[in-house]
This record gives C-alpha cells, sequence and structure tokens, in this order.
C-alpha cells in the first residue's frame, strides 16, 4: 500500500469511484487550491483503493484542529488495515502541521468506523450529538 497526498484534480477524478458521489471539478479544483485542506488516497497495486480527508480548523480559544472529514475504502479492499493507516498518516499529518488535535463524528452504529478509530487510539465520546443544516 501507497498512501499519497493529493494535489491534482486528475488524481481525485480518477478516484472518483470512493466517494459517496463524484467529484465535482469545481469544488475539487477550490479543496485542493486551499493548503488547510488535505486529501489522502491509499493506493494498492497502483489503483486507488481509499482516502481520507482533513480541514484544518481555526478557533481563538482552540488553535488550529484537524477535522476528519471523510473517510472510505473500497468495498473490496477492507479489513486490510487501509482505513487504519489512512488516519494515523492524517493524524501525523495534524501533528506536523502544529494542529492541537484531530476529531470527527460517526453514526453510533457505524461498527467499521468507530472499530478503525479505536485502532488508531482515538477517545470515542458517545454523549455528543452531531447537528446539521443541509441546503
Amino acid at each position: 500500500m501507497d498512501i499519497r497526498r493529493i494535489t491534482s484534480l486528475e488524481a481525485v477524478m480518477a478516484a472518483g469511484h470512493l466517494f459517496d458521489d463524484l467529484p465535482r471539478e469545481d469544488a475539487t479544483r477550490a479543496f485542493l487550491a486551499d493548503d488547510r485542506h488535505h486529501l489522502l488516497i491509499a493506493y494498492v497495486d497502483g489503483e486507488p483503493a481509499g482516502f481520507v480527508s482533513g480541514v484544518e480548523t481555526i478557533h481563538p480559544d482552540k488553535g488550529v484542529e484537524m477535522f476528519l472529514y471523510e473517510l472510505g475504502v473500497d468495498d473490496a479492499h477492507r479489513r486490510r488495515g487501509i482505513a487504519t493507516a489512512l488516519v494515523e498518516r492524517l493524524i501525523g499529518l495534524a501533528r506536523d502541521r502544529g494542529c492541537t488535535g484531530v476529531w470527527t463524528g460517526t453514526e453510533k452504529d457505524n461498527t467499521a468506523a468507530l472499530a478503525t478509530y479505536r485502532r488508531a487510539a482515538a477517545e470515542l465520546d458517545f454523549d455528543s450529538v452531531i447537528v446539521s443544516w443541509g441546503f
């Protein structure tokens, strides 16, 4: 497995099957243009097998934190440690960039994600609630 930090539109589009929806060119260009946005793709035998994205957030009383925005592994490559390796690489990138921590959210019944986060030494908080507004 080879994990690469992605900086090109072409690499994102070639890994489009890993995302919930096909990547939009305009959003992808904007994401890649901001050095606080990070996309790591894991390759197996030269083919995209999984990804993790992270966004640095900053707040006056917290400094810079890394938000693990999304994690995905192709069905054919699951249960091989790819997700854990991607999360650990994003955590390392966050440390290298001076972030004070990494955080994310997931559903209580997402056993695969919770197992991955546990393997990456996460602290799980089951008392938090995610609130969202969709447009």
